[in-house]
């Protein structure tokens, strides 16, 4: 059964993205194909990169790091939850993907975000990044708008339209994700 992390994309106080990622962890968890778990870039405490050698070569020094790359290790595919801050992912997003690659390698992704324009433009980089660590993306995305599905900016009230995105969402991700375990063997 494959192992899918859903990826809280923010460390910003006050973020969306916890509440958000805890909407689509209640959503997945009703399907019995795959395992779930939240996994909070913010409980990592990573810096700006700082690693003296690139995370090509494997050879992490850092004890975050290594935590780091531990965690996203045991995990078949993510969802990535991401808000878009100016046109783009968060920046302790892209920062949480540069540290490390070997763990990400061949493994399949999906995406859930939010924002004035439903975070469309910080999935679009998302997935030139994808393509460079070596993730499988799946075609189908949620996208959650900050005027319809939260009120006031802050809290989250989804249009139950969005129940049924993240259920195709997850019917693309999963089968990729455990064909790429063959890849990996």
């Amino acid at each position: 059964m494959a192992k899918i992390a859903i990826i809280i994309g923010s460390t910003r106080p006050g973020r969306n993205g916890e509440t958000v990622a805890k909407w689509v962890y209640e959503q997945a968890k009703k399907r019995s194909d795959a395992e779930f778990e939240i996994v909070d870039i913010a409980d990592y405490n990573l810096p700006l990169l700082d690693e003296a050698v690139p995370p090509s070569a494997h050879q992490y020094s850092q004890a975050h790091t290594l935590a780091w790359a531990k965690k996203i290790a045991e995990f078949d595919g993510f969802v990535f939850v991401t808000p878009e801050y100016n046109h783009s992912t968060s920046g302790a997003l892209k920062n949480a993907l540069d540290f490390i690659y070997a763990e990400w390698n061949n493994k399949a992704a999906g995406f859930v975000s939010y924002g004035t324009a439903g975070g469309a433009r910080a999935v679009e980089q998302l997935r030139q990044i994808m393509a460079e660590i070596q993730i499988a993306d799946v075609r189908a995305q949620v996208m959650f708008s900050l005027f319809t599905d939260f009120v006031n900016f802050s809290e989250f009230k989804p249009d139950p339209r969005h129940e049924a995105e993240v259920t195709t969402m997850l019917d693309q991700l999963i089968p990729w994700a455990n064909a790429l375990k063959t890849v990996r063997a």
